[in-house]
């Protein structure tokens, strides 16, 4: 049987900063049944700030977390059901700025939320879009861009498809066991991105092994504009 929604909302001005890592970084992170998927031979781990909107749980607004930014890091893996694979992510923490989605999120899909003082900045000006995102871990973070306000279609087989287009989450459940949730939404456009700013202390907000990311450059940053998203149930594979 279907599993049923459980949200509603859209995803919007998505920054997606993306990092080559070595796979045996992410091994202890990896959930049952599930394996790394790679692009180009390549094993990427993504930091991605963007704008929930519109957010509806099972059909209701809830008052004061209709709108509210995110940050997350993530990576990539891929599950093999009925010989078919399916593409997905796993966060390694989500930040909301909302302790109510944290424990929603936490309790019923078992996702590493935390809750932290959070900004968003959206400057719309007549060539360029200036999109920006901020968290306070003891001291002020950020992610940030600079792109053409022109969007632009995915290409097939590019950096930018494989990023946004796994449509499952996968997290480890107790027990060994590994939860599994659908999101659906059509495909994404990109605006060209012209400059990126990235202040995170990786170390400590994700924990030494991703130490690395503090100094190293993106293997890719876009700006992806989103869509309406839905995402349903969880259920244990």
């Amino acid at each position: 049987m279907k599993p049923s929604k459980f949200l509603s909302a859209e995803w919007r001005k998505l920054v997606m900063a993306n990092y080559i890592i070595d796979p045996s970084l992410l091994a202890t992170y990896v959930p049952q049944k599930t394996e790394l998927d790679f692009h180009n031979s390549n094993c990427y781990v993504s930091l991605v700030g963007f704008m929930f909107r519109e957010v509806r749980v099972r059909g209701l607004r809830i008052p004061f977390h209709v709108h509210f930014p995110e940050v997350n890091l993530r990576f990539y893996v891929r599950y093999k059901e009925n010989g078919e694979w399916k593409r997905g992510v796993v966060f390694i923490k989500e930040i909301v700025p909302k302790p109510a989605i944290s424990f929603v999120a936490n309790t019923f899909f078992g996702e590493r939320y935390i809750t932290l003082p959070m900004k968003h900045e959206w400057l719309i000006k007549e060539n360029e879009l200036q999109v920006k995102y901020e968290w306070k871990y003891k001291n002020w973070y950020s992610v940030s861009v600079t792109a053409d306000k022109n969007k632009q279609p995915v290409q097939a087989g590019s950096d930018e498809e494989f990023i946004t287009q796994h449509f499952w989450g996968y997290t480890s459940m107790n027990g060994n066991r590994t939860g599994e949730y659908h999101v659906s939404h059509p495909a994404w456009e990109v605006y060209p991105v012209h400059s990126f700013s990235i202040q995170c202390d990786f170390a400590s907000l994700y924990g030494e092994t991703f130490k690395q990311l503090t100094h190293q450059t993106p293997y890719s940053v876009f700006l992806a504009e989103g869509s309406e998203v839905e995402v349903f149930n969880k259920r244990i594979i």
